[in-house]
């Protein structure tokens, strides 16, 4: 294995990460898709030097993680417990990464219908589907320093995307203004729900 001081290349596999990645592969194929991370309560091992940037890439002791196939295997077994931390999990192991924002990154939006009976289905770059509703809703989070908007659609299990700008213009293509809560807001229907996004009076663009 590297020393803490050296960088592997990118898409290289350490003795550290090999068992995560042969047990996602295995467990995966056992489930015949994502394994059920949410049933294994493993001893802590330990924090593993990686990280998930805001823009979705896959750290690996300060590299990119190249191969794509890499980390979507890792994303499998990625678990958000209650205490606000992530875990990549396996049937014997757990162990913590850092998460800069959400752990996801939304890329593609598919519509269909319109109005209220409108559907909206999210694409993330590791290959995770969700059409966003009553199980999967779309949050807004302004900064308040900066009045910059991060939307987010939920993925599975605490794991959230964030939905990139590109996406968030055709999101807000879509934008309707209804009534909420006694105001009316701007937002978007999926799956039934009407999702705000902010007060119709402030909306800038």
């Amino acid at each position: 294995m590297a020393s803490p001081t050296q960088k592997q290349p990118a898409g290289a596999k350490s003795a550290e990460t090999a068992g995560l990645l042969s047990a996602a592969e295995s467990e995966g194929k056992k489930a015949r898709g994502l394994p059920p991370v949410h049933l294994w309560n493993p001893e802590f091992c330990g924090d593993l030097d990686m990280r998930i940037a805001r823009d979705g890439t896959w750290f690996y002791m300060g590299t990119p993680i190249g191969r794509e196939r890499l980390v979507r295997l890792f994303s499998t077994i990625l678990r958000h417990d209650e205490d606000g931390k992530y875990y990549l999990v396996t049937p014997v192991e757990k162990v913590g990464i850092k998460v800069e924002d959400a752990p996801f990154l939304a890329v593609a939006m598919t519509v269909k219908g319109e109005g209220t009976a409108q559907q909206l289905t999210f694409t993330t770059s590791v290959g995770d589907s969700t059409v966003a509703g009553p199980d999967h809703p779309i949050r807004f989070v302004v900064d308040e320093a900066t009045g910059e908007p991060s939307p987010y659609v939920h993925v599975r299990a605490r794991l959230e995307a964030l939905i990139n700008r590109a996406v968030f213009y055709d999101l807000v293509e879509l934008g309707t203004e209804e009534m909420h809560e006694g105001r009316k807001w701007f937002g978007v229907w999926s799956g039934g729900v009407f999702y705000p996004f902010m007060p119709a009076e402030e909306m800038a663009f």
